[in-house]
């Protein structure tokens, strides 16, 4: 049960018409509600409206558990599709990882000092390599080795412990495997992904030293959502770091993975705060 002094997050859009921001704010105001964020933007070319509220539930006279069906009946009066959260629901996250610890580490440290609103119930990983880091974190550990001959029925026993979880969210925090078509499907826009950013020029093994050979003079990290279209999911966040002829492969790659961890990290962040509008294949990120 929400508590009555938490507050709610709208996600929406529609296409684009007159009085939209109107509408939408009086139905909050009338019913007694305070708003304390607003952002929204409307596509220019695609004439779409999207918009992000947040607010107060203090004196609001519609419960949590009716304000999806109240609602409804105003967002179907201008064709809009919604979502809306509530602050004090903490999402459940489960972290996949192989043998790389930057990015876990991160989000690890993260947690443990309450940045975020997210719970994380279990790590799985295809190595025991971090048990000893999950343990040091009292968070469970299963490993799940994976090859070819395994794949699926590794994957099922996975997709069991998420569900026996209520896991609604997972990062793949340098997770060496690609997940099949059918994992993905279960998890559509929640599963949050990261890699270095010289796809596509520098595809397949040891990006960082195709990257050294052609002299680069940026290198990056992306964040996305996984799709079944392999590392071509809704970019969530991106960022870069300038390199010069003076950098070693080393440097490039200690460089990389800080970006790496710090990108990922904001990614999540976004997610947990109900900042994402997924909009076909890209995203809109509400301030």
């Amino acid at each position: 049960m929400i508590p009555k002094s938490s507050s709610a997050i709208l996600l929406l859009s529609c296409p684009d018409q007159t009085g939209l921001v109107s509408r939408i704010t009086n139905f909050i105001y009338e019913r007694g509600g305070n708003i304390i964020d607003l952002d929204e933007h409307v596509d220019q070319v695609e004439k779409i409206f999207s918009i992000r509220i947040v607010w107060d539930l203090n004196h609001f006279s519609i419960p949590p558990s009716d304000l999806h069906q109240e609602f409804d009946k105003l967002a179907k009066q201008f064709d809009a599709n919604y979502d809306i959260k509530f602050r004090d629901e903490r999402l459940r996250v489960a972290i996949f990882a192989s043998k790389y610890d930057h990015c876990l580490q991160e989000i690890l440290w993260r947690h443990s000092i309450e940045d975020y609103p997210y719970d994380i119930p279990l790590i799985i990983s295809n190595h025991d390599t971090l048990k000893p880091l999950a343990d040091h974190y009292k968070i469970p550990f299963y490993c799940f080795p994976i090859n070819k001959e395994n794949k699926a029925g590794q994957e099922s026993k996975e997709l069991h412990l998420l569900s026996e979880f209520g896991i609604d969210t997972i990062v793949l925090a340098r997770y060496m495997q690609i997940l099949s078509p059918q994992f993905v499907s279960k998890y559509a826009d929640t599963i949050i992904n990261i890699h270095h950013s010289f796809l596509p020029a520098f595809a397949g093994g040891n990006p960082y030293k195709q990257a050294l050979e052609r002299g680069v003079k940026i290198i990056g990290a992306t964040s996305h959502y996984v799709t079944e279209e392999l590392d071509r999911g809704p970019i969530i966040e991106q960022d870069i770091i300038r390199v010069t002829h003076k950098d070693t492969l080393d440097d490039l790659i200690h460089k990389g993975r800080d970006l790496e961890r710090l990108v990922l990290a904001r990614a999540l962040q976004y997610h947990v705060e109900h900042r994402i509008l997924v909009m076909g294949r890209k995203t809109i990120i509400f301030d």
